[in-house]
């Protein structure tokens, strides 16, 4: 099965699941990049990111390639912005209209993860959702839980 991790990450911890899901199933990896990717403290990056969740904003992004007609599954990854899943990963569901897939997806947050699942699955209506599932601090809990945590998840559908 032909499968693909597409993930925003500001912080890391993304891309640390991101990583992981890559290595254990062999799968291409795209991460997404807004065209303004500039640091920020914890602070600024909390008003940038969940003013542009809140306000509906999508982001452009820097250019990526992406043929989701070549993957069988497509696992997407974001982060919890005021309840949402970033506005990058909207901005490339918005640009690439992925439908009739058999798609994964994890958030990651640090401690409210809101209804941000039911958001990102009605951003993929027309697909077929086969697992879900959130991951709180990955960074900052790495260890044995986390791996175990994962590698539970990725029973769910690899193979």
């Amino acid at each position: 099965m032909k499968t693909a991790v597409v993930y925003y990450t500001l912080d890391g911890n993304c891309a640390l699941i991101a990583r992981e899901i890559k290595e254990r199933l062999g799968a291409d990896s795209i991460r997404l990049y807004t065209e303004d990717e500039k640091k920020r403290g914890a602070i600024a990056a909390m008003f940038w990111g969940g003013g542009m969740a809140v306000r509906r904003i999508k982001p452009p992004l820097k250019p990526y390639t992406f043929d989701p007609s070549a993957y069988d599954l497509i696992i997407i990854g974001a982060p919890v912005w005021a309840g949402f899943p970033a506005p990058p990963v909207q901005t490339f569901l918005s640009e690439t209209g992925i439908t009739g897939k058999k798609i994964a997806l994890f958030v990651c947050h640090g401690g409210g993860m809101g209804k941000a699942l039911v958001k990102f699955k009605a951003l993929l209506a027309g697909n077929d959702i086969i697992a879900e599932t959130d991951f709180k601090n990955p960074v900052r809990n790495s260890g044995n839980e986390l791996d175990q945590q994962i590698a539970d998840w990725v029973k769910k559908f690899e193979g």
